[in-house]
């Protein structure tokens, strides 16, 4: 199993659930994740508009691929967020902070604004990286 150690030289980090670095060692798989955004089971759009739905719909999709590879949201060890709408992001973030440590995921990761993702109404796409 890996072992994952958080390196933070700062703490502002911690208010926003994120930590500068993370050291992997002793890992045997790394899984790395397509972009999951807010979609049924068919790959349509769900939640026009409503960026606090669409991040708990992304995080429902991306534990679901974790599942099927036989991890969790604790094997996580890098999250990228792309987003339309980096403001709505920032209020509605706090929505899957709570959700997040409790599976202790506390990884590194970019927050990026983007002109636009898959679909006009999807808001948020989330990027993962796994390791066990």
């Amino acid at each position: 199993m890996a072992e994952i150690r958080a390196v933070n030289p700062w703490t502002w980090q911690d208010a926003f659930g994120f930590a500068q670095a993370v050291e992997v060692s002793g890992a045997r798989r790394v899984l790395y994740c397509a972009g999951q955004t807010s979609v049924d089971a068919d790959g349509n759009p769900l939640h026009p508009g409503d960026m606090v739905a669409q991040l708990n719909q992304a995080f429902d999709n991306l534990e679901t691929v974790l599942a099927k590879a036989g991890m969790t949201l604790a094997n996580v060890v890098r999250l990228n967020y792309y987003t339309t709408d980096v403001a709505a992001y920032l209020r509605a973030s706090a929505s899957v902070k709570d959700r997040l440590e409790k599976a202790g995921c506390r990884p590194p990761g970019t927050l990026l604004g983007v002109a636009s993702l898959f679909h006009p109404d999807i808001l948020v796409e989330i990027e993962a990286t796994a390791a066990d």
